[in-house]
């Protein structure tokens, strides 16, 4: 565990009153994006409510499970067999979010995955409003490229050192947050604050998956991974502001900041069926960018196929309807 305090001169900036006392900007790595997957490393930038740093720390933490894509996080079971258990520092990381606002980039995944770990070891994490940095980038209207953590950073000029380490992403995120809490209150921006609702319960899945790191493609460029027929008829087309619903056919275009595997897996625990085209069966399209020219993107307008984008998908994913009967 790491822990490190910096002091910095106070902003100048006329402040918005009603913007948050202080922020817990957090990254979580983890084996996955399913409901029973487990954190691995965890790092949190506290900042004061000018977006300061005030102080940061790290830990690794045992999954006691395979640690998942490898490749992408670089954590092994043999660096992780000595790491504590999670219940061993979730008192530590529950001070570093105490009283604050949390900030990730996607957060709504990493909320879910905190509120996992903490219902399992039958606590709840002192946090209860979070702010996603992909939503706050649109509410400021920032010129992206699409909504990587990458692409937030090279807008602020903020270097990358080491891509998918807990520590580094917090830290990138942390120096990108600043500007742009700054540029939301001079030009009075309402923050996209949303509640955190913690899980009062947990049970675990009878059988973890173990050795999933086979099952993920190493390299951008991949042929579809065959899966397992969706359970659920299709009960046709996502309604805007309605919940998705299992048996819904989902379709991707175009780059996400998780991982495109990891996100479609995370759609198929929540009992949904991916589709690799789009036809005017499709439920829902998912897409950062719904004004390029993909195939996909041009048959959702011809077929009028809702479209959403990834940080929408991921909240929709928090509370998917069961199907009929």
């Amino acid at each position: 565990m790491l822990e490190d305090r910096t002091t910095a001169a106070p902003s100048a900036t006329p402040w918005p009153t009603a913007y948050p006392q202080g922020y817990a900007v957090v990254d979580v790595e983890t084996t996955g994006l399913a409901r029973d997957d487990r954190i691995i490393s965890a790092a949190v930038y506290r900042l004061d409510a000018r977006g300061e740093v005030e102080d940061h720390w790290y830990t690794l933490v045992n999954p006691e499970r395979d640690p998942g894509p490898v490749w992408i996080h670089g954590l092994t079971s043999d660096v992780l067999g000595g790491a504590p258990l999670f219940g061993d520092v979730a008192g530590e990381f529950a001070e570093r979010l105490d009283g604050r606002v949390l900030v990730a980039h996607n957060a709504v995944f990493d909320w879910q995955m905190i509120a996992r770990e903490y219902a399992r070891a039958r606590s709840e994490p002192p946090v209860r409003q979070r702010l996603c940095t992909i939503a706050l980038s649109k509410e400021l209207g920032l010129p992206l490229p699409n909504h990587k953590l990458e692409s937030l950073a090279a807008h602020f000029g903020v270097v990358q050192r080491h891509a998918h380490h807990a520590l580094d992403d917090a830290r990138v995120l942390a120096e990108a947050f600043r500007p742009s809490l700054l540029a939301a209150a001079a030009g009075g921006v309402r923050l996209p604050l949303h509640e955190c609702r913690p899980l009062t319960e947990w049970t675990d899945r009878p059988s973890p998956r173990i050795g999933r790191q086979g099952g993920y493609a190493q390299h951008g460029w991949r042929p579809s991974r065959k899966r397992p027929a969706c359970p659920y008829p299709n009960p046709g087309r996502y309604e805007p502001g309605k919940r998705l619903k299992q048996g819904m056919r989902v379709a991707f275009s175009g780059d996400t900041s998780v991982e495109r595997e990891l996100l479609e897996d995370r759609a198929v625990d929540a009992g949904l069926h991916i589709a690799t085209s789009l036809s005017r069966l499709t439920s829902l399209l998912v897409t950062n960018d719904p004004g390029s020219g993909t195939s996909k993107t041009v048959k959702a307008r011809q077929f009028g196929t809702p479209v959403v984008d990834e940080a929408a998908f991921g909240q929709l994913l928090a509370d998917v309807e069961p199907a009929d009967g």
